[in-house]
């Protein structure tokens, strides 16, 4: 025997109905507080402060590049490292 019951409720009727509590204040108040701190960060991103935290390792980066490239051909060439 199967048994299907529709209850047509809204979730606020339902949270009502089952005795659970009502979030939606909490949630509005972390919504509030997530946005707060998103735009905050956003306008303390000033491009030239973030090019100057990036840019040593970068160049650390391409330094190690250089070095790869640099041991690659001497390889390539038969020439023994000197480093």
């Amino acid at each position: 025997m199967k048994v299907s019951i529709d209850i047509d409720c809204t979730p606020e009727e339902a949270r009502h109905f089952l005795g659970l509590p009502d979030v939606q204040p909490m949630q509005q108040a972390v919504m509030q507080e997530m946005q707060d701190r998103l735009l905050s960060n956003l306008r303390s991103m000033d491009p030239e402060a973030l090019w100057k935290a990036w840019m040593p390792a970068a160049a650390t980066g391409l330094d190690q590049m250089q070095r790869f490239w640099s041991q690659f051909r001497t390889a390539a060439e038969g020439k023994p490292r000197t480093e």
